[in-house]
């Protein structure tokens, strides 16, 4: 009898893995190589395309032609290709169209799994468990013992992608990683994969599946395996990027197409802000517009959502998928056009074609036919006449709605109507507290700051009646003293203006205020603001109108950004603050009502509010800041110079159904304080102070201390963003230069790690984390951030953006930036003018960088007298080792003894030195 290991090893894991989907009806195979890969891939597509082929099986040149065709593509094209036909012709010249995945018919397809396939790259590897369908590998399974993090399965993912994953494993859509215990999927992509972006899975009432065996016989059951891969997969166009689906947004869409299909009834879906549900709506539409038995499915959005930002959302979906006039016209030729099953329009646009004479025999057509409409942020569009307008033409009609924040009793619309009302069933729910614990959005730290203060023990000065609150709350002196408190703890809100910051004001006279108040004080930010003037504002003496007022603030962003925007071209100002806050280049935005709703952004971190909140209005503006974005951002910040708290518990409590708030909110100041003196507690225990690092001895005690001091700085990330934060050592336990002295440590442990050529050390089970150290925001995708967001177009604005984004190089610190700032220059200097919007920035820079490597290498080559196929061959060794080949070197460099000794000097300086730049 086999006594089983108290850990359950990486192979049981895999051998019981691959025992339940083989039980769950995948085939077994052995594919222990790429060649068995092609030969086992001939097999099953002559077995899917057995009808077409009419008895012919694949003859040698006729597959050859078919993986010169479609191996070694980008993943992105890759994807593309597995969803199409491929022609390919026979030997007698004939014409023949293969299925590589059928997505309709999933009993057609073939799925099989295999495990160990050994892949010869730079080094070679052996993946732990593949899965194929019709002989495609589609989705890879990394393993690692229970104990291990699972991230760890994630970092070797990464490994095999810059090493050996390529030809035909560019198929693989989605990865999964396992411990047993926890387990996580994600996308395939050209692009470095995101950790952020690794979803757990769960079951449709959003309860959490994590075991591996539970995992697999859900997610990897052969019906929703396909299901994700056919239907639930996104193909985003413009960022040539693939992405997957959330379990909660897969369950929504499937539970929206048995309500249409199959009870004919409406229903709304209730997912919190900041989950995805624009996407999860898009999806749901293009699923219902396959349906043979609905004539339209229209996609309703409310005229002030349609703004560049919601159209760059679809149109990543789908190419060209929303029409940008404001012309009713248009929408009615779409509805007259057979072929086109789907709409993107607007409320006003379908009100108005249903209320207009001339399109009468149009719209006639679907009086009686089955139309379904999906409604975005079904509570800025549905109440009101124009929903009335509408029903009351589609007899038929269906209607889906989707909403962060519904209307329920106590704070139903102005008509009296709850979501309900409108919508009937609530068809799924993920609220925030579900967001929160699945990592899909973060936390709110709220803090009220008191700016006045009565006599005679009265707290709150604007609760005394009869008082004029608007002189109050508008005084010169109080607007002074909040704009001069936000400048002076702005950059520990935003790491250093990493991240970016809205202020909320109640009214456009005191956004202007505030505005005005910023300037004057010189705070070192980049502030402006933005709101809708009153075309018929009525003139007050003394007063400047508020078109003037937005006309001086476009000047003032004219003059930074080299725009030209007018009051007369409002939109494009406003798509161009909605770029630039997206790229954080904007420090601060003083709104009133404009960007506190669907605007979505990773890199807004804090809200200054100075304005009355509640219920859905308050939740919707919070949302602004709690999207998911790195390591330092850990919630949203909140900072609130109205006492909010009331309406903020209730808020809170409304939208996550339950009565507490501690989900939701994160804990004051002195109990992270409280956290922060506990785990350093811990530290001193490991190493009493910096120099006793040095001393520790053996790998696991080094772990120790990396573990507890990594986890001492994330509770001091979250310090550093409360308006109490002062780093001394009565408060901390701690000295700041101590601190500083144990970072520098944690680095050279970190710096030790990544030279060390024994991958099986234990520090290497740990995600260092070390975005968590640096201060510096500058870095080489924040530089290419400002060019993506630049129009090429228009000289000014290009010129502007280069010689800001040459500015920023200049200034930057750090490490990173020390040793690509000449390589930056000079692609800005010189690549980036010649520049156009057609142009992808990342895959210019990319080819720029090879072509600058390449000459830097020939360079070296000449010099030192070794071939540059030889000499990338060292580089590949150094980058992937960590450790420079020496007695390789030495071999190869053949000349005199000092000669000799100089140049393998140089040589392995150069590579050391090319392998930080360019890796």
């Amino acid at each position: 009898m086999v006594h089983q290991t108290r850990t359950q090893s990486e192979a049981q894991l895999e051998n019981e893995m691959i025992e339940q989907l083989v039980g769950q009806g995948f085939e077994r195979v052995s594919i222990p190589s790429v060649q068995a890969l092609q030969d086992n891939l001939r097999i099953q597509i002559n077995k899917l395309n057995e009808e077409n082929l009419e008895g012919q099986a694949l003859s040698d040149k006729e597959f050859e032609r078919l993986l010169l065709k479609i191996e070694g593509k980008s993943v992105f094209e890759s994807a593309k290709i597995l969803r199409d036909k491929e022609i390919i012709s026979r030997d007698d010249d004939s014409i023949l169209y293969l299925k590589l995945f059928d997505t309709q018919n999933y009993q057609n397809n073939f799925l099989q799994v295999t495990h160990q396939t050994t892949v010869v790259g730079r080094y070679t590897n052996r993946y732990d468990v593949t899965l194929l369908i019709n002989g495609l590998p589609l989705v890879q399974i990394e393993l690692k013992r229970r104990g291990l993090h699972f991230a760890e399965g994630f970092n070797q993912i990464m490994r095999y992608r810059k090493d050996s994953y390529g030809g035909l494993f560019n198929f693989l859509q989605v990865f999964v990683v396992s411990n047993g215990v926890d387990t996580k999927y994600f996308a395939n992509s050209d692009r470095e994969p995101m950790k952020s972006l690794m979803f757990f899975w769960s079951d449709d009432a959003n309860k959490r599946i994590t075991k591996l065996d539970a995992f697999t016989a859900s997610f990897l059951n052969p019906v929703m395996l396909q299901n994700v891969l056919s239907k639930y997969m996104i193909i985003n166009e413009t960022d040539k990027h693939l992405m997957v689906m959330r379990p909660y947004q897969i369950y929504a869409v499937e539970r929206i197409l048995h309500q249409t299909i199959e009870k004919e009834g409406n229903g709304y879906v209730w997912h919190t802000t900041g989950s995805g549900k624009t996407l999860t709506s898009f999806k749901a539409s293009e699923l219902l517009a396959q349906q043979e038995d609905i004539k339209k499915v229209i996609f309703l959005v409310d005229r002030k959502d349609l703004d560049s930002q919601t159209m760059e959302e679809f149109n990543k979906f789908e190419k060209d998928s929303v029409d940008r006039t404001t012309k009713t016209g248009v929408l009615v030729k779409q509805l007259k056009d057979p072929n086109r099953k789907r709409i993107i329009t607007t409320i006003q646009k379908m009100a108005h074609a249903v209320k207009t004479e001339r399109y009468r025999d149009v719209m006639k057509l679907y009086e009686n036919e089955k139309v379904v409409f999906v409604i975005d942020e079904c509570h800025r569009s549905q109440f009101g006449e124009m929903n009335l307008l509408i029903k009351r033409h589609f007899k038929r009609a269906q209607y889906i709605g989707f909403t962060g924040t519904p209307r329920f009793v106590d704070n139903k619309s102005q008509d009296g109507r709850t979501t309900s009302d409108l919508f009937q069933d609530c068809l799924h729910t993920y609220l925030i507290k579900d967001a929160i614990h699945d990592g899909n959005v973060l936390g709110f730290s709220v803090e009220y700051i008191s700016t006045m203060k009565g006599k005679e023990g009265i707290d709150d000065v604007t609760k005394v009646p009869g008082i004029d609150q608007q002189e109050l709350w508008l005084a010169d002196t109080r607007i002074d003293m909040i704009a001069r408190h936000i400048a002076s703890i702005h950059s520990n809100k935003t790491h250093n203006k990493k991240y970016t910051g809205l202020l909320t004001a109640e009214s456009i006279p005191a956004a202007i205020k505030y505005y005005d108040a910023f300037k004057k004080i010189d705070s070192g930010m980049k502030v402006t603001s933005i709101f809708s003037f009153g075309t018929n504002e009525e003139s007050v003496e003394g007063e400047e109108h508020s078109r003037h007022s937005l006309e001086r603030i476009m000047q003032d962003f004219n003059q930074e950004f080299g725009s030209n925007h007018t009051t007369e071209n409002f939109s494009s100002y406003f798509a161009d603050v909605s770029k630039k806050m997206k790229s954080a280049q904007i420090d601060l935005l003083i709104v009133v009502d404009m960007f506190l709703t669907g605007f979505d952004a990773k890199t807004l971190s804090t809200l200054y509010v100075d304005r009355p909140l509640k219920h859905h209005g308050l939740i919707q503006a919070y949302s602004r800041t709690n999207r998911v974005e790195g390591p330092k951002k850990q919630y949203g910040n909140i900072v609130c110079y109205r006492n909010l708290k009331e309406e903020t518990d209730t808020a809170v409590r409304l939208f996550s159904q339950t009565g507490d708030t501690e989900t939701v909110l994160m804990k004051p100041y002195d109990q992270y304080l409280a956290d922060f003196k506990e785990q350093l507690d811990q530290l001193l225990d490991i190493a009493i102070s910096p120099e006793a690092v040095d001393d520790l001895e053996g790998e696991s005690k080094q772990k120790e201390f990396v573990i507890s001091f990594r986890d001492l700085t994330r509770i001091l990330t979250k310090l550093k963003t409360f308006v109490e934060y002062d780093f001394n050592q009565p408060d901390m336990g701690i000295s700041e230069q101590t601190y500083k002295d144990f970072r520098s440590k944690y680095l050279l442990l970190y710096e030790n790690d990544k030279n060390t050529k024994d991958k099986v050390s234990v520090i290497n089970d740990i995600d260092f984390e070390i975005e968590l150290m640096q201060t510096d925001k500058i870095n080489v995708d924040y530089i290419l951030e400002l060019l993506r967001n630049t129009n090429f177009e228009n000289k000014n604005e290009r010129d502007a953006a280069v010689r800001r984004a040459i500015k920023e190089v200049n200034e930057a610190s750090s490490d990173e930036m020390r040793l690509k700032r000449d390589l930056l220059l000079e692609f800005l200097q010189g690549v980036a003018p010649t520049l156009t919007n057609k142009d992808s920035i990342d895959q210019k820079y990319h080819d720029f960088e090879n072509e600058r490597r390449k000459r830097e290498i020939q360079a070296m080559s000449e010099k030192v007298q070794v071939a540059e196929d030889r000499l990338e061959y060292f580089m590949k060794e150094y980058e992937y080792t960590g450790v420079s080949p020496d007695q390789e070197i030495n071999d190869a460099i053949k000349a005199p003894f000092k000669e000799k000794r100089k140049r393998v000097q140089a040589l392995k300086d150069f590579i050391y030195d090319n392998v930080r730049k360019y890796s």
